[in-house]
């Protein structure tokens, strides 16, 4: 099973445009596994593993929402 957050580090890594950045949404199969991840973290249920998957994707989470607003700039001028 691919981890979560290694679609965002391929968007990343293909190029992009700040078009692009803005339109990103993570795949169904991402979502899934994240939600997964979080419900399993919320139950105590969660492996050392499973726990770091959700923290990098949460870190790239984060990153993506700044790299979108920041991508605004350079669209809008």
């Amino acid at each position: 099973m691919e981890r979560a957050y290694e679609e965002v580090i391929d968007f990343i890594a293909g190029g992009t445009t700040p078009g692009k950045i803005i339109a990103f949404r993570p795949s169904e199969a991402s979502k899934a596994r994240v939600s997964e991840l979080i419900y399993k973290s919320k139950n105590a249920s969660i492996s050392s593993e499973e726990k770091d998957e959700l923290s990098h994707y949460m870190q790239l989470e984060h990153l993506m929402r700044l790299a979108k607003a920041r991508a605004q700039r350079y669209v809008v001028q």
